[in-house]
């Protein structure tokens, strides 16, 4: 068997190794491309010698376009100087190319404009990874040296009032559109420095789409939509990108216009739709130590800010108590996610992070406590083919002796896989019949019982 490699910046060579007893062994190896590292290396000159010869504050009033009309001229005239043989279309790249180290972020620039790109990856100045429909691939970008990664980081830390260096070496920032950027740098990171961004959705994805592209059954979410606006508590578990952020941002959507909405958020990703949203974002301590304000802080502040419903974009620690509570006084309808693999995980890392706010109470008020305020756990979850399904929905019917009992509603029933890899499965009504149906038809909303058959089949993907 061959596998055909590609490299960010060389040629692609295929490898096939087969021993005894053992299935082929695919090894990647790439060639250099000296003409690549020569154009690197030309726009690092063209960049440096280009800041010696313009005023940057004049740029600040300009557009791009008339910055890249004004400067097109002193690049041709800098090219000339390096005696670089480039015909029209490499000019026009290389100047692109120049214009994104001077404006923007240089590499990740055509990254950042790609809408099929989901999340960035940076593994140190040579290797860039990119998630496309949720599988991993090489990026054909790559940063000149640790320096250049560097100086990157730098300018997006500082937009937002962020520093990284060696006595503060991670940082979380927020780009200009809303995307999430994690940083780290020497000396935790070994290989060098790594980022990684989580890109701002510029088209909502809302639930039509979800049942488009095969996430969430249509059934489900009518169902869904049903819990929404009859004002049940809902918390959404999944693991890291599986899409938990998404698809709060989609059953907001069902939200009444009329009400007060208040978000907390580590990073501001919610996008919702309604006129009257609140949005809350926590702030990290200043060089001396001081001023954070964290979303247990925000969600304490949240119930004197008259809300008809809180949403935290995500708990993680302390703040899982306060958020328990408003569901308990009056704020129905509320919504969080939580990290976890199965819905019953979710309710013991609940549980864990009531422990973390530093209130002393027992296990069993804590799962009391839970079992009260939380009405409906959805789980999703990123599968092996790179999709995001929904993969439970179930429901809270309370406390039996020091356990909360929860009944599953809907599940997706994997079945195997496609010759192309791709999950085959389905999904499912489990037969039970929930109780939120009573509180959906004393808030005038009318579900078919059709819908919870036994093993009825919601469709297959």
């Amino acid at each position: 068997m061959k596998w055909q490699f590609g490299s960010q910046d060389g040629a692609a060579s295929e490898v096939e190794i087969e021993e005894e007893g053992f299935a082929p062994q695919r090894i990647t190896t790439f060639e250099v491309d000296e003409e690549a590292e020569k154009l690197l290396d030309l726009k690092t000159t063209i960049h440096r010698k280009l800041l010696d010869r313009i005023n940057l504050s004049l740029l600040e009033r300009m557009s791009r376009e008339q910055i890249e009309e004004e400067i097109g001229d002193i690049i041709l005239a800098l090219l000339l100087e390096e005696d670089a043989a480039l015909n029209g279309a490499e000019r026009k790249r290389l100047t692109g190319e120049v214009l994104d180290e001077l404006l923007g972020l240089g590499p990740l620039e055509p990254l950042l404009a790609d809408e099929s790109i989901t999340d960035i990856l940076v593994n140190g100045h040579r290797d860039v990874f990119v998630e496309k429909f949720g599988l991993l691939e090489r990026a054909s970008v790559r940063f000149q040296d640790e320096r250049h990664l560097l100086r990157i980081i730098q300018k997006i830390v500082s937009a937002v009032g962020r520093r990284v260096d060696e006595s503060s070496p991670f940082v979380d920032a927020r780009l200009a559109d809303g995307s999430r950027v994690n940083a780290i740098v020497a000396p935790l990171a070994i290989d060098g420095s790594l980022l990684s961004i989580r890109k701002f959705a510029k088209t909502r994805i809302d639930m039509a789409k979800l049942v488009e592209l095969g996430s969430v059954p249509e059934a489900v979410a009518d169902v869904l939509a049903a819990i929404v606006k009859s004002r049940r508590n809902v918390l959404i578990s999944g693991g890291t990108g599986s899409g938990k952020t998404t698809l709060l941002n989609a059953l907001s959507a069902n939200i009444d216009g009329r009400e007060r909405i208040v978000t907390i958020e580590d990073s501001a990703e919610l996008q919702l739709q309604q006129e009257h949203v609140a949005r809350l974002e926590t702030r990290p301590a200043n060089i001396e130590g001081r001023g954070e304000v964290t979303q247990r802080d925000l969600v304490k502040n949240a119930l004197r800010m008259r809300p008809d419903r809180i949403i935290v974009g995500e708990v993680r620690s302390g703040e899982a108590f306060d958020m328990l509570q408003a569901m308990n006084t009056g704020h129905d309808g509320s919504m969080t996610t939580v990290h976890a693999n199965t819905a019953r995980d979710a309710l013991s890392r609940v549980e864990q992070m009531i422990g973390m706010s530093g209130i002393e109470i027992s296990p069993t008020s804590a799962r009391a406590q839970i079992a009260s305020a939380i009405n409906v756990v959805v789980q999703i979850g990123r599968q092996a083919d790179g999709r995001r399904r929904l993969l439970s929905l179930s429901e809270i019917v309370g406390m039996e002796g020091q356990t909360i009992t929860m009944q599953e509603i809907f599940r997706f029933k994997m079945e195997g896989r496609g010759e192309d890899g791709s999950v085959l499965g389905r999904h499912e009504a489990t037969g039970i019949r929930p109780k939120f149906l009573d509180t959906a038809a004393d808030h005038g909303i009318a579900l078919s019982p059709e819908l919870f058959r036994p093993n009825l089949d919601l469709g297959r993907v």
